[in-house]
């Protein structure tokens, strides 16, 4: 089967476009590279890792008057950590100074039995 003459390339064909597709690389190569923010970084939390003094004192004067005591809140207002909230609570509760109203899993909630007479 007889196909015909053969074809001549193109002007502006393949060549061409590879040229371009190389400007175009370099344009890309010499433009300025998109800048990605390094995102917010929390400062490292300078809490307590043991109990002085002043910290079992503050405790014992500031807790019981929370109307919720968690882990989480002695963390967050006394800058201690976990381990700490969790042996302070223990302590506040076996000296009747607060009172649990719920128990889930690793999250333990109290109040004050101070304020029960009050309100």
């Amino acid at each position: 089967m007889w196909k015909g003459p053969p074809k001549a390339p193109a002007k502006g064909g393949k060549a061409d476009t590879k040229k371009g597709a190389d400007a175009g690389a370099q344009k890309k190569a010499t433009a300025k590279k998109k800048k990605w923010s390094k995102g917010k970084v929390k400062d490292k939390a300078q809490h307590a890792v043991i109990c002085d003094k002043a910290i079992y004192d503050k405790i014992f004067k500031e807790v019981p008057t929370f109307k919720m005591i968690s882990q989480s809140v002695l963390i967050d207002r006394m800058k201690i950590n976990g381990s700490l909230a969790r042996v302070a609570i223990k302590h506040l509760t076996r000296d009747g100074l607060i009172r649990p109203i719920l128990h889930h899993n690793g999250q333990l909630i109290y109040t004050r039995t101070a304020g029960d007479a009050a309100e």
